[in-house]
């Protein structure tokens, strides 16, 4: 049954994350071009809703004035696209640093947060943006330094997190933390919960779900105790076990990512492997995708989600660059939605 909403985003940091000038690495795609290839995108007549994006450069500077931004926001609007969620710049080599760090780190971290709570407001004043969270992570790549005092460290994680939610907070936004098996304190289904409740802060930070990386959240990838299957699982096996690990991050969840995983790691530049994300009708993907958001999206309006992203972080330029893949993105979006939105 078709429904309008949650609306239908795509994000734009696949255009810029693992991408640089680097030996190996594929130049980036501007933010021109990512919205070009969105708005191209057309099922039956249907289209993208909006963006989702990471504030940092090529994209965004941000640090850019007001001005440079309201110029930004026409460019987006002018394709009849909406803003949703926006990527705080929280990692080192950005403006950020770990959150699990010393004072100076958590310094440069919460400034991140700041520029991003700034930009949101601009674009919320242009109208470009009406909805959507400001998606953070612990900023700490890869998960030996926090085994090391993994309590005192959560802890660590946590005290900077509550007060980059009560800066969000301050200015009218949310911060959702999103899970990924490469950031440390966050690279578990258990880790992520016990740090979201240590936060003690739903109203002002949240969880942000994405297919790929809950995947590897299910197989323990990083933390193999916390494993809710085994590699060769049944379906049996496997859907039991995937609604026990939603039950309890989905009342955390505020912002969604629709995404395929075919139970590989992948990493490029500066990041970290993480959950490889795959084509939408990639044959070796893991998950059905229509039914397993629909695990995330029970009650979604009810927690204040109004819109969805599909996340095609670090798909090759070639993959982005090629129109059939934004189309079957697309179909695939539309199909989540009728399945489980609302109206």
């Amino acid at each position: 049954m078709p429904h309008s909403a949650p609306k239908l985003h795509n994000a734009m940091w696949p255009g810029l994350v693992g991408k640089g000038t680097d030996s190996g690495q594929e130049p980036p795609i501007s933010l021109e071009r990512m919205l070009e290839l969105t708005a191209a995108a057309n099922v039956n007549g249907q289209k993208f809703d909006g963006i989702d994006y990471f504030l940092f450069l090529p994209h965004t500077n941000p640090e850019a004035s007001d001005a440079e931004l309201v110029k930004i926001a026409d460019l987006i609007a002018k394709h009849g696209f909406s803003v949703g969620s926006l990527v705080a710049p929280v990692w080192p080599g950005t403006v950020g640093d770990s959150a699990m760090g010393d004072a100076a780190a958590k310094e440069k971290f919460l400034s991140a947060v700041k520029m991003a709570c700034r930009i949101a407001k601009v674009f919320e004043k242009h109208g470009v943006r009406k909805y959507g969270v400001i998606r953070i992570d612990s900023a700490e790549f890869g998960v030996n330094k926090w085994r090391e005092n993994p309590k005192a460290n959560t802890a660590k994680i946590a005290e900077t997190f509550r007060e980059a939610a009560k800066i969000a907070r301050d200015h009218g936004q949310r911060l959702a933390a999103e899970g990924e098996i490469c950031w440390a304190g966050m690279h578990s289904w258990k880790d992520m919960l016990d740090l979201l409740e240590e936060v003690g802060m739903p109203e002002a930070l949240g969880f942000q779900a994405d297919l790929a990386h809950t995947y590897l959240y299910l197989l323990g990838y990083n933390a193999p105790e916390h494993a809710l299957v085994q590699p060769g699982y049944t379906a049996a096996e496997f859907w039991p076990a995937y609604e026990k690990m939603v039950e309890k991050l989905r009342p955390w969840t505020i912002d969604f990512h629709v995404a395929q995983n075919d139970g590989e790691v992948h990493g490029a530049g500066a990041h970290d492997k993480t959950g490889k994300h795959c084509p939408a009708d990639d044959p070796k993907g893991k998950l059905d995708i229509v039914q397993c958001s629909g695990y995330w999206l029970k009650d979604a309006d009810k927690r204040g989600i109004k819109h969805i992203c599909w996340d095609g972080c670090m798909f090759p330029n070639a993959t982005l660059e090629n129109p059939n893949t934004w189309n079957t993105i697309l179909k695939t979006m539309l199909a989540v939605r009728d399945a489980h939105g609302w109206n």
